[in-house]
């Protein structure tokens, strides 16, 4: 065992005051050789239990952050590969951040599933590159214990694979991503209907009069002299203010609501 008493207290771990100079040390470094990064917390919306996944998730916010790409020389991983699905993108790669400012800027339990570390499934954007990456493994012991800490997280992320979740960070950056790529189609219904309960789309004339793109209520008419229209909806009582159903009847004495008044 070290016994140096110069260093390390003589004991071998280190004490308090060493620890916290070795991880400022590290900060500083990540700081001046790393790069700024957007760390995005995933939000389940719809669980599925049974496989563990969520297809419908959503990004409500995004924490700038330093890193450091450990993988200099380049991306790992299969890289470009021709499949029977085609071309598929497989860059993994590694980033180094700090244990203590993830503490202090992104851990929350609000915006984290499981809250005081890196969750896998999180999304990580550089805006060097543009790129999203996922991340699939945190690693929380490596290196191992340099003067009795660990004062660093690994993250190993691989490119996302966007699936038209929401993005609505507040960054214009990454919620464009979302308008760009997303197949929801609700991000493309032809009509909205705000809380005031009229339609979004609309048109005024000249007379300021509303003429709605789309109505949503119904008048029938009818177009030909031996349409039968009026009639029917007449048979049928929607016309007046009694509720008898004269063409169908589901009335308790009458439950499979054959035609007919069992009354």
């Amino acid at each position: 065992m070290p016994t140096n008493q110069y260093f390390q207290s003589g004991n071998g771990i280190g004490n308090a005051a060493e620890q916290r100079l070795h991880e400022d040390l590290i900060i500083e470094s990540l700081r001046q050789f790393g790069h700024d990064i957007y760390y995005m917390p995933r939000t389940l919306v719809n669980k599925d239990i049974i496989l563990g996944e969520d297809v419908a998730s959503r990004f409500d916010s995004a924490f700038p952050i330093e890193a450091y790409f450990e993988t200099t020389q380049g991306f790992a991983g299969q890289q470009e590969l021709i499949s029977k699905f085609g071309l598929e993108i497989r860059e993994d790669t590694t980033f180094m951040i700090s244990k203590r400012r993830f503490n202090d800027l992104v851990d929350s339990k609000v915006s984290l599933i499981k809250e005081g570390r890196p969750n896998e499934g999180d999304i990580i954007y550089l805006p060097l590159m543009k790129s999203f990456f996922e991340i699939l493994f945190v690693e929380d012991q490596e290196p191992f214990f340099q003067l009795g800490n660990l004062p660093v997280y690994k993250l190993r992320v691989t490119r996302w694979e966007y699936s038209s979740e929401e993005i609505n960070t507040g960054v214009a950056e990454l919620d464009v991503a979302e308008d760009t790529y997303s197949l929801n189609q609700l991000n493309y219904q032809f009509t909205l209907e705000n809380e005031v309960g009229s339609i979004v789309l609309e048109n005024n004339n000249v007379d300021n009069e509303i003429q709605y793109l789309l109505l949503e209520t119904y008048s029938l008419q009818t177009q030909s002299s031996y349409a039968g229209n009026n009639d029917f909806e007449s048979e049928a009582g929607f016309d007046t203010a009694d509720t008898t159903d004269n063409i169908l009847d589901f009335s308790e004495a009458n439950p499979f609501g054959d035609p007919g008044d069992f009354n």
